[in-house]
């Protein structure tokens, strides 16, 4: 089965290589433009989707300009069903965006999977509202079978400026094993990564060929003379 593990990953990544790069390049794009325009480039989720945050944040080859929405409430670690609770509820987006201050020019981006809770739609609303462009990373195939949890009825997919589908299954999991009820295998995890890193590179490189020095991280475990990594904690950290 450890080789249906790979199988099934390979596919979901090609998949998303032949057809999402369009939307790939043009979350870059904004991305870029925000940074160099001088706004701010922030990215959320809920549950497990709040990793797509922690992938672009503080890591070696990331750029420190990027602002994650990490409340412990909307992740896992106080409890496994306190965010799934959290995220069905109104009202919390719109505090999140207050207190981090997303503004007109800014760029958030928001993973959710199932794009239908109240958190992501509410935060991509707000955002709008607020003159920000919205990037969504979301399962099409989940989010089109299901309904929105949220009382203006749309899914994080029809409200946001870019669309990056995942290529996830309907719920997630992606295979099956005799024996076994539930399926396993959730591929969201690895799409987002690998999703989060193609964006992170391309805006590292748009912000390069439009004259910008691009600030990345790298390594605190590699010596290096010309480390400016306390630099940029000291300009981005906290920023909000």
């Amino acid at each position: 089965m450890i080789e249906q593990v790979f199988s099934t990953g390979y596919e979901v990544i090609r998949k998303i290589e032949t057809t999402q790069m369009d939307a790939l390049y043009q979350a870059s794009e904004i991305i870029a433009k925000a940074i160099a325009e001088d706004h701010h480039f922030f990215v959320t989720g809920s549950g497990h989707s709040h990793t797509v945050a922690e992938e672009f944040y503080g890591r070696a080859g990331g750029l420190a300009c990027m602002i994650p929405i990490l409340t412990t409430e909307l992740t896992l670690t106080e409890h496994p069903t306190k965010s799934t609770y959290l995220e069905r509820l109104c009202g919390y987006a719109s505090i999140l965006a207050d207190l981090y201050h997303v503004k007109e020019g800014d760029v958030v981006l928001i993973a959710s999977n199932s794009g239908r809770n109240a958190y992501p739609v509410e935060m991509a609303l707000e955002a709008h509202n607020r003159g920000a462009k919205v990037v969504a990373i979301t399962n099409l195939k989940h989010s089109k079978a299901t309904t929105s949890r949220h009382p203006s009825q749309k899914r994080l997919f029809e409200i946001a400026d870019v669309v990056i589908d995942n290529c996830g299954e309907i719920g997630d999991a992606a295979t099956k094993v005799d024996g076994i009820e539930a399926a396993l295998l959730p591929t969201s995890s690895m799409a987002n990564a690998f999703i989060a890193q193609a964006i992170t590179v391309q805006v590292t490189c748009n912000l390069r060929d439009m004259g910008i020095e691009p600030p990345v991280f790298i390594s605190s475990n590699v010596q290096s003379e010309t480390n400016r990594n306390q630099e940029y904690f000291e300009k981005y950290t906290r920023i909000y």
